[in-house]
């Protein structure tokens, strides 16, 4: 084994540089327009509504479905929005383990679904969308019912 060398170090990351702002950074543009585009016209209100039973089966509050939401389009936008709820005193210890849980097995972004798409075809990004969606959230329901049976935290 050698040590690296600096130039090819340098090469190495301006080549993932280039890639990253090539390729990922417009998706990250697309998805904040979007989240602008639901916000202004009441499409995002309508999305925190329809997943507020969600998010009552996980034991957490509707407020909650924000977080995950926001955490498809962007995942840092998902974990400040848990970090909010927490702060407002509206998560419990128990609420918070199972949010982030499930919000960490959850699906990326949006960035990164449109990367599977372009990758392996709409059938396969779907399929892996939806197996991980299903798994993201049996996992957190099951995370809440060992929590509360067990009163661990």
């Amino acid at each position: 084994m050698r040590l690296p060398q600096l130039q090819n170090v340098m090469v190495k990351t301006l080549t993932r540089m280039q890639w990253y702002f090539l390729e990922i950074f417009p998706l990250f543009m697309i998805a904040s327009v979007l989240l602008w585009a639901g916000k202004l016209s009441g499409a995002l209100e309508w999305l925190v509504e329809m997943f507020d039973p969600v998010m009552r089966l996980l034991g957490l509050p509707g407020e909650a479905s924000t977080a995950f939401i926001l955490g498809f389009f962007r995942r840092d936008f998902g974990a400040a929005g848990l970090y909010d709820l927490q702060t407002e005193g509206l998560l419990d210890p128990v609420q918070l383990t199972v949010a982030a849980v499930t919000l960490t097995l959850f699906v990326p972004c949006v960035a990164q679904f449109l990367v599977m798409q372009r990758e392996r075809g709409w059938r396969t990004a779907l399929m892996i969308f939806f197996v991980v969606t299903g798994l993201a959230f049996s996992v957190g329901w099951s995370l809440n019912q060992f929590l509360l049976m067990t009163g661990i935290l």
